[in-house]
Protein backbone atom coordinates (compact mmCIF):
# COMPACT_ATOMS: atom_id res chain seq x y z
CA UNK A 1 0.00 0.00 0.00
CA UNK A 2 1.20 3.26 -1.14
CA UNK A 3 2.26 5.72 2.04
CA UNK A 4 0.23 8.56 2.26
CA UNK A 5 1.13 12.45 1.61
CA UNK A 6 2.04 15.00 3.69
CA UNK A 7 2.10 18.54 3.22
CA UNK A 8 3.56 20.55 5.39
CA UNK A 9 3.10 23.89 6.07
CA UNK A 10 5.82 25.79 8.48
CA UNK A 11 3.78 28.95 9.81
CA UNK A 12 0.51 28.22 11.60
CA UNK A 13 -0.51 32.10 11.21
CA UNK A 14 -3.10 33.70 8.73
CA UNK A 15 -1.52 32.01 5.59
CA UNK A 16 -1.03 29.03 6.70
CA UNK A 17 -4.55 28.77 8.25
CA UNK A 18 -6.19 29.43 5.03
CA UNK A 19 -3.83 27.24 3.00
CA UNK A 20 -4.82 23.90 5.36
CA UNK A 21 -8.74 25.46 4.62
CA UNK A 22 -8.01 25.19 0.43
CA UNK A 23 -6.25 21.92 0.41
CA UNK A 24 -9.41 20.68 2.14
CA UNK A 25 -11.65 22.48 0.49
CA UNK A 26 -10.52 21.34 -3.18
CA UNK A 27 -10.30 17.57 -2.04
CA UNK A 28 -7.10 17.04 -1.00
CA UNK A 29 -7.10 13.74 1.26
CA UNK A 30 -3.15 13.31 2.52
CA UNK A 31 -2.52 14.37 5.94
CA UNK A 32 -1.74 17.95 6.84
CA UNK A 33 0.62 18.97 9.51
CA UNK A 34 0.69 23.15 10.36
CA UNK A 35 3.66 24.06 12.72
CA UNK A 36 4.03 27.29 14.45
CA UNK A 37 5.78 29.11 16.22
CA UNK A 38 3.53 30.85 18.13
CA UNK A 39 1.26 28.73 20.88
CA UNK A 40 -2.46 30.15 19.16
CA UNK A 41 -3.68 28.39 16.20
CA UNK A 42 -4.25 30.79 13.40
CA UNK A 43 -5.93 34.12 13.28
CA UNK A 44 -5.88 37.86 12.49
CA UNK A 45 -3.81 40.26 13.21
CA UNK A 46 -4.95 43.58 12.14
CA UNK A 47 -7.16 44.12 15.44
CA UNK A 48 -3.91 43.98 17.84
CA UNK A 49 -3.36 47.13 17.41
CA UNK A 50 -6.72 48.42 16.88
CA UNK A 51 -9.91 46.47 18.53
CA UNK A 52 -8.26 44.10 20.27
CA UNK A 53 -5.71 46.22 21.91
CA UNK A 54 -8.47 48.94 22.94
CA UNK A 55 -10.25 45.92 24.45
CA UNK A 56 -13.47 46.40 22.32
CA UNK A 57 -13.03 42.80 20.66
CA UNK A 58 -12.61 39.09 22.57
CA UNK A 59 -9.66 37.02 21.68
CA UNK A 60 -11.75 34.13 20.58
CA UNK A 61 -13.00 36.75 17.61
CA UNK A 62 -9.35 36.89 16.30
CA UNK A 63 -9.06 33.10 15.34
CA UNK A 64 -10.21 31.66 12.00
CA UNK A 65 -11.30 28.62 13.21
CA UNK A 66 -12.55 27.30 16.60
CA UNK A 67 -9.53 24.73 18.13
CA UNK A 68 -11.70 21.66 17.55
CA UNK A 69 -12.17 22.13 13.75
CA UNK A 70 -8.68 21.05 13.05
CA UNK A 71 -8.82 18.33 14.52
CA UNK A 72 -12.77 17.70 12.61
CA UNK A 73 -10.78 18.35 9.02
CA UNK A 74 -7.66 15.90 9.86
CA UNK A 75 -5.32 18.68 10.62
CA UNK A 76 -2.46 18.12 12.83
CA UNK A 77 -1.83 21.32 14.79
CA UNK A 78 2.34 21.76 16.29
CA UNK A 79 2.20 24.86 18.02
CA UNK A 80 4.71 26.68 20.44
CA UNK A 81 7.96 24.89 18.14
CA UNK A 82 9.92 26.37 15.86
CA UNK A 83 11.33 25.40 12.36
CA UNK A 84 14.93 25.72 12.52
CA UNK A 85 16.36 24.18 9.28
CA UNK A 86 15.32 22.69 5.91
CA UNK A 87 16.55 19.81 4.47
CA UNK A 88 15.12 20.25 0.53
CA UNK A 89 17.18 17.10 -0.97
CA UNK A 90 15.73 14.91 2.10
CA UNK A 91 12.49 16.55 1.96
CA UNK A 92 12.17 17.07 5.65
CA UNK A 93 12.09 20.17 8.02
CA UNK A 94 13.70 20.10 11.53
CA UNK A 95 12.18 21.28 14.20
CA UNK A 96 14.18 22.86 17.47
CA UNK A 97 12.76 19.76 19.48
CA UNK A 98 15.52 17.88 17.44
CA UNK A 99 12.71 16.15 15.42
CA UNK A 100 12.49 16.11 12.06
CA UNK A 101 8.92 16.10 9.86
CA UNK A 102 9.16 14.75 6.48
CA UNK A 103 6.85 16.30 3.66
CA UNK A 104 5.47 15.31 0.49
CA UNK A 105 5.10 19.33 -0.02
CA UNK A 106 6.09 22.00 1.46
CA UNK A 107 4.20 25.70 1.97
CA UNK A 108 6.48 28.07 3.65
CA UNK A 109 4.11 30.56 5.25
CA UNK A 110 6.80 31.78 8.40
CA UNK A 111 5.36 35.62 7.79
CA UNK A 112 8.13 38.34 9.15
CA UNK A 113 9.90 38.83 12.43
CA UNK A 114 10.23 42.47 14.22
CA UNK A 115 13.22 44.63 13.90
CA UNK A 116 14.52 45.16 17.41
CA UNK A 117 15.88 48.49 18.69
CA UNK A 118 19.37 48.49 19.76
CA UNK A 119 19.72 51.63 21.15
CA UNK A 120 21.02 51.35 25.25
CA UNK A 121 18.19 50.51 27.75
CA UNK A 122 16.58 49.08 24.45
CA UNK A 123 15.22 45.87 27.13
CA UNK A 124 13.64 47.62 29.58
CA UNK A 125 10.78 46.59 30.90
CA UNK A 126 7.75 48.68 29.49
CA UNK A 127 9.31 48.97 26.10
CA UNK A 128 6.53 46.54 23.92
CA UNK A 129 6.41 45.20 20.25
CA UNK A 130 3.52 44.42 18.87
CA UNK A 131 3.08 40.71 16.24
CA UNK A 132 1.71 38.83 18.23
CA UNK A 133 -1.27 37.90 20.61
CA UNK A 134 0.54 37.81 23.89
CA UNK A 135 1.94 41.00 22.88
CA UNK A 136 -0.58 42.60 22.69
CA UNK A 137 -2.42 41.44 25.41
CA UNK A 138 0.27 42.52 27.64
CA UNK A 139 0.19 45.63 26.02
CA UNK A 140 -3.57 46.42 26.92
CA UNK A 141 -3.11 45.06 30.22
CA UNK A 142 -0.80 48.28 30.62
CA UNK A 143 -1.85 50.76 28.54
CA UNK A 144 -5.18 51.08 30.89
CA UNK A 145 -2.79 52.23 33.68
CA UNK A 146 0.02 54.41 31.58
CA UNK A 147 -0.59 58.30 31.16
CA UNK A 148 2.02 58.88 28.72
CA UNK A 149 2.87 56.56 25.78
CA UNK A 150 5.39 56.87 23.03
CA UNK A 151 5.33 54.99 20.54
CA UNK A 152 8.37 54.63 18.09
CA UNK A 153 7.58 54.35 14.19
CA UNK A 154 5.03 56.13 11.76
CA UNK A 155 4.16 52.93 9.91
CA UNK A 156 0.98 51.27 10.24
CA UNK A 157 1.43 49.56 12.98
CA UNK A 158 2.92 52.52 15.41
CA UNK A 159 0.30 54.90 13.63
CA UNK A 160 -2.66 52.24 15.15
CA UNK A 161 -1.47 51.97 18.05
CA UNK A 162 -1.30 55.60 18.66
CA UNK A 163 -4.48 56.16 17.93
CA UNK A 164 -5.86 53.31 19.94
CA UNK A 165 -3.89 54.94 23.14
CA UNK A 166 -5.69 58.22 21.83
CA UNK A 167 -8.82 56.69 21.99
CA UNK A 168 -7.77 55.05 25.51
CA UNK A 169 -7.72 58.45 26.21
CA UNK A 170 -3.48 58.68 26.60
CA UNK A 171 -1.04 61.01 26.59
CA UNK A 172 0.83 60.00 23.16
CA UNK A 173 4.25 60.82 21.66
CA UNK A 174 4.82 59.68 18.15
CA UNK A 175 8.31 59.51 17.14
CA UNK A 176 9.24 58.76 13.16
CA UNK A 177 12.57 59.19 11.34
CA UNK A 178 11.07 60.25 8.08
CA UNK A 179 10.20 63.41 7.47
CA UNK A 180 6.11 62.41 7.49
CA UNK A 181 4.21 58.99 8.76
CA UNK A 182 3.91 56.20 6.25
CA UNK A 183 6.02 57.88 3.52
CA UNK A 184 7.23 54.64 2.08
CA UNK A 185 3.46 53.36 1.89
CA UNK A 186 1.81 56.22 0.65
CA UNK A 187 4.27 59.04 -0.81
CA UNK A 188 5.37 62.42 1.19
CA UNK A 189 1.96 64.08 -0.28
CA UNK A 190 0.09 62.04 1.93
CA UNK A 191 1.87 61.02 4.49
CA UNK A 192 1.79 64.82 5.19
CA UNK A 193 -1.84 64.23 5.36
CA UNK A 194 -1.30 61.71 7.61
CA UNK A 195 0.79 64.15 10.29
CA UNK A 196 -2.02 66.33 10.15
CA UNK A 197 -4.83 63.68 11.10
CA UNK A 198 -2.00 62.90 13.98
CA UNK A 199 -1.94 66.29 14.78
CA UNK A 200 -6.04 66.99 15.03
CA UNK A 201 -6.66 64.03 17.55
CA UNK A 202 -3.75 65.65 20.15
CA UNK A 203 -0.44 63.74 19.38
CA UNK A 204 2.62 64.88 20.15
CA UNK A 205 4.12 64.04 16.52
CA UNK A 206 7.73 64.65 16.12
CA UNK A 207 9.41 64.09 12.51
CA UNK A 208 13.04 63.52 11.14
CA UNK A 209 13.76 62.48 14.43
CA UNK A 210 15.92 59.28 16.20
CA UNK A 211 16.48 58.05 19.15
CA UNK A 212 19.62 57.68 21.26
CA UNK A 213 18.91 55.71 24.90
CA UNK A 214 15.62 54.77 27.10
CA UNK A 215 16.47 55.54 30.57
CA UNK A 216 14.47 54.17 33.79
CA UNK A 217 14.85 51.97 36.82
CA UNK A 218 13.21 49.24 37.05
CA UNK A 219 10.71 49.84 34.13
CA UNK A 220 11.49 52.55 30.88
CA UNK A 221 10.85 55.77 32.25
CA UNK A 222 12.65 58.47 29.64
CA UNK A 223 13.20 58.54 26.21
CA UNK A 224 16.67 60.60 24.76
CA UNK A 225 16.48 61.46 21.13
CA UNK A 226 19.78 62.06 19.26
CA UNK A 227 19.94 65.67 19.92
CA UNK A 228 19.24 65.44 23.63
CA UNK A 229 15.55 65.85 23.77
CA UNK A 230 14.18 64.11 26.41
CA UNK A 231 10.71 62.29 26.87
CA UNK A 232 9.01 61.07 30.02
CA UNK A 233 6.61 58.18 29.63
CA UNK A 234 5.10 55.27 31.08
CA UNK A 235 5.42 52.69 28.40
CA UNK A 236 6.59 52.65 24.70
CA UNK A 237 5.73 50.72 21.83
CA UNK A 238 8.23 50.45 19.13
CA UNK A 239 7.19 49.57 15.31
CA UNK A 240 9.44 49.66 13.45
CA UNK A 241 9.14 47.13 10.45
CA UNK A 242 9.68 43.93 10.04
CA UNK A 243 11.99 41.08 8.16
CA UNK A 244 11.29 38.43 6.18
CA UNK A 245 12.04 34.79 8.87
CA UNK A 246 13.87 32.84 6.43
CA UNK A 247 16.86 32.35 8.39
CA UNK A 248 15.98 28.82 8.72
CA UNK A 249 16.26 28.37 5.12
CA UNK A 250 19.71 29.27 4.83
CA UNK A 251 21.61 26.49 2.90
CA UNK A 252 18.49 24.83 1.75
CA UNK A 253 18.94 26.01 -1.72
CA UNK A 254 15.69 27.86 -1.62
CA UNK A 255 16.13 30.86 -3.25
CA UNK A 256 15.24 34.10 -1.12
CA UNK A 257 15.90 37.54 -2.00
CA UNK A 258 13.59 39.97 0.09
CA UNK A 259 11.72 36.81 0.99
CA UNK A 260 11.04 33.81 -0.99
CA UNK A 261 11.21 33.86 -4.14
CA UNK A 262 8.07 32.64 -5.77
CA UNK A 263 6.17 32.50 -9.28
CA UNK A 264 2.36 33.50 -9.96
CA UNK A 265 1.66 29.90 -8.91
CA UNK A 266 3.51 30.14 -5.33
CA UNK A 267 6.00 28.17 -6.48
CA UNK A 268 9.86 28.07 -5.27
CA UNK A 269 12.67 27.31 -7.69
CA UNK A 270 12.76 23.82 -5.76
CA UNK A 271 10.34 21.09 -6.56
CA UNK A 272 7.20 20.78 -3.85
CA UNK A 273 8.45 23.85 -2.12
CA UNK A 274 5.99 26.89 -2.19
CA UNK A 275 5.60 29.90 -0.30
CA UNK A 276 2.96 32.26 0.63
CA UNK A 277 1.89 35.55 2.53
CA UNK A 278 4.48 38.23 3.85
CA UNK A 279 7.48 36.09 3.43
CA UNK A 280 6.60 35.43 -0.08
CA UNK A 281 8.74 37.86 -2.57
CA UNK A 282 5.67 36.87 -5.72
CA UNK A 283 6.39 38.18 -9.18
CA UNK A 284 3.23 40.08 -10.15
CA UNK A 285 2.65 39.74 -14.05
CA UNK A 286 0.07 42.88 -13.90
CA UNK A 287 2.96 45.07 -12.66
CA UNK A 288 5.91 43.41 -14.46
CA UNK A 289 7.74 42.99 -11.46
CA UNK A 290 8.47 41.42 -7.81
CA UNK A 291 7.08 42.39 -4.94
CA UNK A 292 6.36 41.41 -1.17
CA UNK A 293 3.03 42.38 0.23
CA UNK A 294 2.53 42.54 3.56
CA UNK A 295 -0.90 42.95 4.66
CA UNK A 296 -4.03 40.70 5.68
CA UNK A 297 -5.53 40.26 2.44
CA UNK A 298 -2.12 38.93 0.53
CA UNK A 299 -1.48 36.45 3.51
CA UNK A 300 -5.25 35.03 3.64
CA UNK A 301 -5.84 35.12 -0.15
CA UNK A 302 -2.07 34.01 -1.13
CA UNK A 303 -2.29 31.41 1.20
CA UNK A 304 -5.57 29.93 -0.38
CA UNK A 305 -3.64 30.13 -3.60
CA UNK A 306 -1.40 28.06 -2.35
CA UNK A 307 -3.74 25.58 -1.21
CA UNK A 308 -5.71 25.31 -4.27
CA UNK A 309 -2.12 24.93 -6.54
CA UNK A 310 -1.21 22.25 -3.83
CA UNK A 311 -4.09 20.63 -3.97
CA UNK A 312 -3.93 20.08 -7.97
CA UNK A 313 -5.67 23.26 -9.05
CA UNK A 314 -3.14 25.10 -10.79
CA UNK A 315 -4.55 28.42 -10.86
CA UNK A 316 -2.37 31.74 -11.04
CA UNK A 317 -2.40 34.31 -7.94
CA UNK A 318 -2.48 37.50 -10.07
CA UNK A 319 -3.65 40.08 -7.16
CA UNK A 320 -4.07 43.91 -7.73
CA UNK A 321 -2.28 44.40 -3.80
CA UNK A 322 -5.25 45.91 -1.36
CA UNK A 323 -4.86 47.27 2.40
CA UNK A 324 -6.76 49.14 4.81
CA UNK A 325 -6.21 51.03 8.10
CA UNK A 326 -8.65 52.32 10.84
CA UNK A 327 -7.09 55.42 12.65
CA UNK A 328 -9.04 57.32 14.71
CA UNK A 329 -13.15 57.84 13.17
CA UNK A 330 -10.78 57.26 9.59
CA UNK A 331 -10.38 54.18 7.12
CA UNK A 332 -7.48 54.36 4.69
CA UNK A 333 -7.93 52.07 1.94
CA UNK A 334 -5.36 51.64 -1.03
CA UNK A 335 -4.97 49.64 -3.81
CA UNK A 336 -2.62 48.79 -5.91
CA UNK A 337 1.57 49.33 -5.98
CA UNK A 338 2.79 52.56 -6.54
CA UNK A 339 6.55 54.02 -7.10
CA UNK A 340 7.72 56.91 -5.40
CA UNK A 341 7.81 59.31 -8.59
CA UNK A 342 4.43 58.36 -9.68
CA UNK A 343 2.48 61.25 -10.41
CA UNK A 344 -0.20 62.21 -7.30
CA UNK A 345 -3.71 62.91 -8.30
CA UNK A 346 -6.59 64.41 -5.70
CA UNK A 347 -9.92 64.29 -6.45
CA UNK A 348 -12.13 65.47 -3.73
CA UNK A 349 -11.67 67.17 -0.47
CA UNK A 350 -8.54 66.30 1.85
CA UNK A 351 -9.73 69.16 4.66
CA UNK A 352 -12.74 67.73 4.56
CA UNK A 353 -11.17 63.75 4.63
CA UNK A 354 -13.51 63.20 1.55
CA UNK A 355 -11.00 62.42 -1.22
CA UNK A 356 -9.19 59.92 -3.59
CA UNK A 357 -5.58 59.74 -4.57
CA UNK A 358 -4.67 58.68 -7.44
CA UNK A 359 -0.82 56.92 -8.31
CA UNK A 360 -0.37 57.61 -11.71
CA UNK A 361 2.32 56.87 -14.47
CA UNK A 362 1.87 57.18 -18.40
CA UNK A 363 -1.53 57.85 -17.42
CA UNK A 364 -2.25 54.46 -15.77
CA UNK A 365 -3.72 54.77 -12.57
CA UNK A 366 -0.60 52.35 -10.54
CA UNK A 367 -2.57 52.52 -7.13
CA UNK A 368 -5.27 54.77 -5.63
CA UNK A 369 -5.81 55.63 -1.90
CA UNK A 370 -9.26 56.88 -0.50
CA UNK A 371 -10.35 57.92 2.89
CA UNK A 372 -13.92 57.86 2.98
CA UNK A 373 -15.13 56.85 -0.82
CA UNK A 374 -15.24 53.28 -0.71
CA UNK A 375 -17.19 53.54 -4.13
CA UNK A 376 -14.51 55.45 -5.78
CA UNK A 377 -11.92 52.74 -4.77
CA UNK A 378 -13.98 50.00 -6.53
CA UNK A 379 -13.23 52.30 -9.67
CA UNK A 380 -10.03 52.95 -9.43
CA UNK A 381 -9.12 49.47 -8.44
CA UNK A 382 -10.68 48.15 -11.90
CA UNK A 383 -8.72 50.85 -13.71
CA UNK A 384 -5.41 49.42 -12.57
CA UNK A 385 -6.45 46.04 -13.27
CA UNK A 386 -7.31 47.22 -16.96
CA UNK A 387 -4.61 49.44 -17.34
CA UNK A 388 -6.63 51.50 -19.28
CA UNK A 389 -5.46 55.52 -20.27
CA UNK A 390 -7.03 57.89 -18.36
CA UNK A 391 -5.71 61.33 -18.22
CA UNK A 392 -4.72 62.92 -14.77
CA UNK A 393 -7.12 66.24 -15.31
CA UNK A 394 -10.77 63.64 -15.67
CA UNK A 395 -9.64 61.53 -12.93
CA UNK A 396 -9.49 64.71 -10.44
CA UNK A 397 -12.61 65.89 -12.44
CA UNK A 398 -15.42 64.76 -9.60
CA UNK A 399 -18.13 65.34 -12.27
CA UNK A 400 -16.31 62.62 -14.16
CA UNK A 401 -18.15 59.16 -14.13
CA UNK A 402 -15.35 56.91 -12.94
CA UNK A 403 -17.70 53.87 -13.08
CA UNK A 404 -18.89 54.32 -16.38
CA UNK A 405 -15.28 55.35 -17.38
CA UNK A 406 -14.34 51.56 -15.98
CA UNK A 407 -17.61 49.77 -16.93
CA UNK A 408 -16.08 48.43 -20.06
CA UNK A 409 -12.69 48.02 -19.49
CA UNK A 410 -12.61 44.34 -19.26
CA UNK A 411 -13.60 43.89 -22.60
CA UNK A 412 -10.43 44.32 -24.19
CA UNK A 413 -8.47 42.21 -21.71
CA UNK A 414 -6.11 43.65 -19.11
CA UNK A 415 -2.63 45.74 -19.89
CA UNK A 416 0.09 45.47 -18.03
CA UNK A 417 1.27 48.96 -15.71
Amino acid sequence: MASREVTVIVGANLTGGRAAEALRENGYSGAIVLIGAEPDRPYERPALSKDFLRGAIAEEKIYLRPLGWYAEQDIELRLGVRATRLDAASKAVELQTGERVTYSRLLVATGCDVRKLTVPGGDLPGIHYLRTVRESARLAGQIGRAQHVVVVGGGFVGSEAAASARALGRDVTLLEAAPVPLERALGAKMGAVSAEIHREHGVDLRLSCALREFRGHGCVEEVVLSDGGTIRCDLVVVGIGVVPAVSWLEGSGIACDDGVTVNEFTETNRPDVYAAGDVANTWNPLFSERMRVEHLENAQNQGAAAGKVMAGVRDAYLPVPYFWSDQYDLTYQYVGHARGDDLVVVRGDIAKRSFTTFYVRADRVRAALSIGRPRELMAARRLVQSGRRVTPAVLADEQADLDALVGDVFKAGTARL
